[in-house]
């Protein structure tokens, strides 16, 4: 596999990933979203002014869980940094684990009633502390991606992008700048879609598909691609 397709497979995997966590999470956990600390702020500030809403406390910690598994995405990287070694494999371990974690704690918390309990509070803060690493890791090691868990951006430059192709724009990168976003855009889509039935299916064990991924795409990886990606985005 030549380092394109690489490329191009990593930002899918990662961005389908990163929607199927995502859209589970807020189907079992009673709105949370763990990789989208705007969509947490705006249920909280929902959940505040209507005493109806449900409990906040879970989205609470969500936003210091998520900030934590940036830190140690940031940690990580540096430690590798001081030793000359590649950090995504690593870090990808660590986001696998705590996914691990998440897909546990949810299964030991099944069936979940209208509050989640102390089992489900401990699955929705592992799993924003996984993707705390995910957008870490994102940001720190893969410059290169198209981001793979925040969309907003990826749409706003495939419109920038998709209107300069039909008015005919001569820019010679420009199919491939669009082809860079849209596809994660597809994937993270895709995602969710998946997670919103696969959860209905199998519940949290569901979570074992994004693992699956992570271990593929750790596998897949070759160090030394990953130590000069890493080179360029630090």
């Amino acid at each position: 596999m030549d380092e394109d397709s690489r490329n191009r497979a990593q930002g899918v995997g990662l961005a389908f990933l990163a929607g199927y966590v995502d859209a589970l999470g807020f189907v079992a956990l009673a709105g949370l979203f763990t990789a989208h600390v705007t969509g947490n702020f705006i249920l909280i500030g929902a959940a505040l002014a209507n005493p109806h809403q449900p409990p906040v406390l879970l989205k609470l910690l969500a936003f210091p869980a998520f900030i934590g598994g940036v830190a140690l995405a940031r940690i990580l990287t540096v430690a590798a940094e001081r030793r000359q070694a590649a950090a995504l494999r690593p870090a990808l371990l660590l986001e696998f684990v705590l996914l691990l974690g998440f897909m546990g704690a949810g299964i030991a918390a099944e069936p979940l009633g209208s509050e989640p309990g102390a089992l489900g509070m401990a699955a929705g803060v592992l799993g924003a502390t996984a993707m705390g690493v995910h957008s870490g890791v994102s940001k720190l090691l893969l410059g290169h991606l198209a981001p793979t868990s925040m969309m907003t951006g990826n749409v706003t430059q495939i419109v920038i992008d998709l209107v300069d192709l039909l008015r005919g724009a001569r820019d010679p990168g420009l199919g491939a700048r669009f082809a860079k976003f849209v596809w994660p855009l597809a994937a993270f889509a895709a995602g969710c879609i998946a997670a919103a039935f696969a959860f209905r299916w199998f519940g949290f064990a569901a979570l074992a598909l994004p693992s699956l991924i992570l271990l593929g795409l750790m596998l897949s990886a070759r160090p030394d691609v990953l130590l000069n990606a890493q080179r360029k985005t630090s």
